[in-house]
């Protein structure tokens, strides 16, 4: 009976899980890592990444660390705009460090939500 009732609540887990990654539009793929909003992070922003957390990260597969490691790409992020110098080797630009601050919290918030405490 007990393992009925845990299941029920794993179940209900999975699906809301499910149903948090199709609404931010975040998919796993073994091969390639994360996708989010159809951009395959690894290939596309892995520089930037690793630009963004001071050498700290080279791809976006480990959430844990991405998790701890937000502070820093945000406080780049912010420190870039709020100068206005960005980084043109990266291709650095206002609006896709906007972009890029949004894909990092999309995966914090999953990481936080579904991920953090099954640890």
């Amino acid at each position: 009976m007990f393992s009925k009732l845990t299941g029920l609540f794993k179940n209900k887990a999975n699906l809301e899980e499910i149903a948090y990654l199709e609404a931010q539009n975040i998919q796993w793929d073994a091969e390639q890592g994360y996708i989010v909003d159809g951009i395959l992070l690894n290939d596309v922003l892995a520089e930037r990444l690793n630009y963004l957390s001071n050498r700290r990260m080279q791809q976006f597969d480990d959430l844990a660390q991405l998790y701890s490691t937000a502070m820093i790409i945000n406080e780049k992020i912010d420190l870039e705009i709020a100068q206005q110098r960005f980084n043109t080797m990266l291709g650095n630009t206002e609006e896709n460090l906007l972009e890029f601050k949004a894909i990092v919290k999309k995966l914090n918030d999953y990481y936080r939500q579904f991920l953090r405490d099954q640890k």
